[in-house]
């Protein structure tokens, strides 16, 4: 069966974000068009952060997929590495605050920038 890579950006039981690897199943479909399942969405935002930007240490609020459109962004993680996502590449963010935890920017989340000479432009899809 084919499968696609869903790259995840999720919170381990430490509350600190890390990124795994998932397959989904194209089992829909045609051999010459494989589909995974419909999956639900709760609309979509488009974003362009300027040559430059960079956040500061936060968390995803709502889970929701990343889809890079133009230039290219950086995410790192508490643990020191970071990975570089471009044109077409995605993740599924879902790097939330653990549930009761008050946010700790030595602990939680992640950080993101615009990498290179051109702006970067994404797609959040809320899952």
């Amino acid at each position: 069966m084919t499968t696609f890579t869903k790259v995840v950006l999720y919170t381990g039981t430490d509350g600190r974000a890390a990124f795994r690897e998932e397959s989904v199943e194209l089992s829909e479909g045609t051999p010459a068009a494989c589909l995974s399942p419909l999956m639900p969405s709760g609309g979509y935002q488009l974003r362009q952060s300027p040559v430059g930007f960079r956040s500061q240490f936060h968390c995803t609020g709502t889970p929701q997929w990343l889809f890079v459109l133009q230039g290219q962004m950086e995410i790192g993680l508490q643990d020191g590495s970071s990975r570089v996502f471009g044109p077409g590449d995605h993740f599924y963010s879902a790097d939330t605050l653990p549930e009761g935890a008050t946010f700790d920017p030595a602990v939680h989340g992640h950080w993101s920038r615009q990498v290179g000479d051109q702006p970067l432009v994404t797609l959040f899809v809320r899952a």
